[in-house]
């Protein structure tokens, strides 16, 4: 009895400090968030760019944003856009010397990481200096600090430069060995999407468009490099080719880094960099985290928030579902609703719709696909690709009057197909079960996971598909002002990147999203407006509670799994397909 009583009040204070920790976290996100607009920059100040958390699209509204950790500490999870307007209000802000960039690596996809070194290269125009310094540059991360006037890097440390691969996950065995059978219909010779689940390599046609579209992203990245360092393409291209940079000797030597520091003499070089000579003197850094918050400098426009004509900035990211969707994917009814309403304001002038998909359901793509359709008839609709638009993530972009895209943006996966597995003889010889039918009707069990398809049945399907992939490629023909035979020869589920899509009439320009504004706002003839995105943030609190809960256990696997969490969520997502789809193959990953 002792012990229950023990065990009981135990239980009880746990509950009470467990409250009171909760009101004081509370309190504190309230003081946070009431400080919000208090944000000081001091005279004098460097401008601290981490970059090593997920970047998305855009930033959340997150309560703990100001409270700043240091130097070299956390800075928290930002948006692209968080970035960019950062960028451009530190180069008219006289309180900021210089960015210092601490980067390691960099969670990002190469048309985000292109879209992020385009606004540092802008940063540079303003006579402002930037200096990176890390113990190990990842090729992502070298690319961005590529523009800097100055690289450190650790004498211990390493530069990563090798070239680019991609790797992918064949399951065919796995499927084997369970005795489930993937039964796959499918339109498109590049349409590798359901490679994984029928072969153990890659097909013929699948490797020779990886390979090309991987050519492109290290050629651009060799370009901007090259450029960058004052080297050639072909000297940077052999250093990979041959293994030279094996050591920070190596990339001092080479000429990718300027000097090798540790951390206490890049503080002293910054010191000397912002002129401080009394050594009690510190520098003043600021993270993006806080900066992002930093009252507007001069150069931006003040009224900006009163100004009465808008642009709206729609943001469909993630895989591509039928109803609502999050903050990773794509829900049709969510973004149809908004392009509806953007469409019914007559106070915003143009709309752009910012597509970063790998695809996903066909007949959801078909209903955003016909609310941009009527929007352009009333007006401008521009879209700007990130790092990925692809197949459904193509099809929703194609009406639009414009399409901007990086050169290193993946696009095209003009295909489709169905997948349905027949586990009978998993269900049979693994678990012992068997399956007995009723039905009315012949097909009246069509699509059952217990049994094969028929000839008959697969040719219905096969129908569908094939009916499905001449209405895409009809409403791409129609949007790009195209024939239909040649939007096919350039279909076939074939992968495209950015710059090649350019050449062959699948996007327009390339360029990022602020390129894209700019664009709409030209062509709906305005000059003084404001931006609006959609669809509106959560209020923080319920996004906090929301992570906190519905996402606490895939937060915990991305935590334990590392970079290796994505393949879980590939698999994951492949076994989730639901009717046609029209997807992109993979995802790439560069590290």
């Amino acid at each position: 009895m002792k012990q229950f009583f023990k065990f009981m009040f135990a239980s009880a204070l746990g509950l009470v400090l467990g409250i009171f920790l909760l009101f004081g976290i509370l309190a504190g996100i309230g003081a946070s968030m009431g400080d919000k607009q208090k944000v000081e920059v001091k005279d004098n100040s460097v401008l601290h760019l981490k970059l090593d958390q997920q970047i998305q699209e855009r930033g959340k509204d997150n309560p703990f944003g100001n409270l700043n950790a240091g130097p070299f500490g956390d800075q928290g999870a930002l948006g692209l856009n968080d970035i960019l307007s950062s960028l451009e209000n530190a180069a008219n802000d006289d309180k900021i010397k210089g960015i210092y960039l601490d980067v390691q690596s960099i969670p990002a996809g190469m048309a985000t990481v292109e879209e992020i070194r385009n606004g540092l290269l802008k940063f540079k125009e303003s006579g402002k200096w930037i200096v990176s310094y890390s113990e190990i540059y990842t090729q992502k991360a070298y690319y961005v600090v590529s523009v800097s006037d100055e690289i450190w890097l650790n004498p211990e440390g390493m530069l990563e430069w090798k070239g680019l691969g991609a790797q992918l996950m064949f399951m065919k065995g796995m499927f084997e060995k369970l005795e489930v059978e993937p039964q796959i219909i499918r339109y498109g010779k590049f349409k590798s999407a359901i490679e994984p689940l029928i072969l153990d390599k890659m097909s013929e046609a699948n490797r020779m468009q990886t390979m090309t579209y991987l050519s492109d992203l290290w050629n651009k990245m060799l370009a901007g490099v090259a450029e960058g360092r004052g080297k050639t393409v072909a000297e940077l291209d052999g250093y990979s080719q041959n293994a030279t940079i094996q050591d920070a000797d190596d990339a001092l030597e080479y000429g990718l880094v300027d000097e090798l520091l540790y951390k206490d003499q890049v503080i002293e070089k910054l010191r000397e960099k912002m002129g401080i000579t009394d050594e009690d003197e510190k520098v003043n850094y600021i993270g993006l985290g806080k900066y992002k918050d930093a009252p507007k400098a001069k150069g931006d426009d003040d009224d900006k928030a009163t100004r009465k004509e808008k642009i709206a900035v729609i943001y469909a990211v993630g895989s591509i579902e039928g109803g609502n969707g999050d903050d990773e994917t794509i829900g049709s009814e969510t973004i149809s609703k908004e392009i509806r309403k953007a469409r019914e304001d007559d106070k915003i002038k143009a709309i752009v719709l910012r597509v970063n998909s790998p695809g996903g359901s066909a007949l959801a793509s078909d209903v955003m696909w016909r609310e941009i359709v009527l929007a352009k008839e009333v007006k401008p609709v521009v879209v700007s690709m990130g790092d990925v638009a692809a197949s459904g993530g193509y099809y929703i972009s194609c009406a639009a009057d414009s399409i901007f895209a990086q050169p290193n943006t993946i696009t095209g996966s003009i295909g489709v197909f169905g997948v349905l597995m027949n586990a009978q003889k998993m269900v049979n010889n693994k678990l012992g079960i068997t399956i007995d039918t009723v039905k009315t009707n012949k097909f009246a069990d069509l699509g059952t996971p217990f049994r094969p398809l028929t000839e008959t049945e697969r040719g219905i399907i096969q129908k569908g598909v094939n009916d499905i992939y001449t209405d895409f490629i009809t409403k791409v023909a129609e949007g790009r002002g195209m024939k239909v035979a040649d939007v096919d020869s350039i279909g076939q589920g074939r992968v495209w990147s950015g710059e090649d899509a350019l050449e062959i009439g699948l996007v327009d320009r390339l360029g990022g999203i602020d390129d894209a504004i700019a664009c709409a706002a030209r062509m709906a003839e305005v000059e003084n407006y404001r931006v609006l995105e959609f669809p509106e943030k959560k209020d923080p609190f319920q996004q906090m509670v929301e992570d906190l809960t519905g996402k606490g256990e895939e937060a915990l696997l991305k935590h334990r799994l590392g970079s290796y969490y994505e393949y879980v969520k590939d698999v994951e997502e492949l076994m989730n397909m639901e009717g046609v789809q029209a997807r992109l193959p993979y995802q790439i990953y560069i590290d």
